[in-house]
């Protein structure tokens, strides 16, 4: 689990695309340090499992599912992302609850700045729009963020600067794709009002 609070930002070293899988090398210093192999990190918003920790970066294997849903394909040498470490007991839950499980992608719209700060627009597939409401939570590229409004097909968000700046966000441009995960709890409520819905257990009287 992870709480969408991004720590660093990492490079892509080396992109092995294998078809139906792919490996990936990044290189990072902060979601190093006290990591292990088998450990997970958070790249872009996706869960996977850290292989080959060094000094300075690591490995990790991408399966065909992951490379399917999530733009990680997309990924050459040189290209920023998003790291996040798997939290631990002891953690702030600061964001909100991020599964590294990707839905779906959307789409890089457009940035404006407004003062110092930043109003960036995504764009998001029909299939996800239920699960999106104002002042709401979604993980975009594995940040944790607030929706400032809601529009038919995309959705506003507002940045501070820190997270303009120590984000891949900035780097992105018009059309680009983007990891999208929303909130968890949204998911469980509609899968048990799905339930519920077809629940003949009779009421006990106690």
């Amino acid at each position: 689990m992870f709480t969408g609070l991004i720590e660093e930002c990492g490079r892509v070293a080396r992109f092995d695309d294998r078809g139906d899988s792919a490996r990936v090398v990044i290189e990072a210093a902060t979601v190093l340090e006290g990591t292990k192999n088998g450990d997970s990190i958070s790249v872009n918003g996706v869960c996977l499992t850290a292989l080959d920790v060094g000094a300075d970066s690591f490995a990790a294997d991408v399966s065909a599912e992951t490379l399917e849903r999530s733009t990680l394909r997309s990924l050459a040498p040189g290209s920023r992302v998003n790291l996040e470490r798997a939290v631990i007991a002891a953690t702030r839950l600061g964001g909100h609850i991020v599964q590294g499980h990707v839905d779906g992608r959307g789409e890089f719209l457009s940035a404006a700045a407004v003062g110092d700060f930043w109003t960036v627009t995504i764009g998001f597939p029909s299939d996800l729009a239920r699960y999106f409401v104002e002042k709401g939570s979604v993980a975009v590229e594995g940040i944790s963020l607030t929706i400032a409004a809601l529009h038919e097909s995309s959705f506003d968000i507002a940045l501070i600067p820190k997270t303009w700046e120590m984000t891949s966000l900035s780097s992105l441009k018009h059309g680009d794709r983007v990891n999208l995960e929303v909130d968890i709890i949204a998911k469980y409520v509609e899968r048990m009002m799905h339930l519920k819905k077809y629940d003949r257990t009779p009421e006990l009287d106690i």
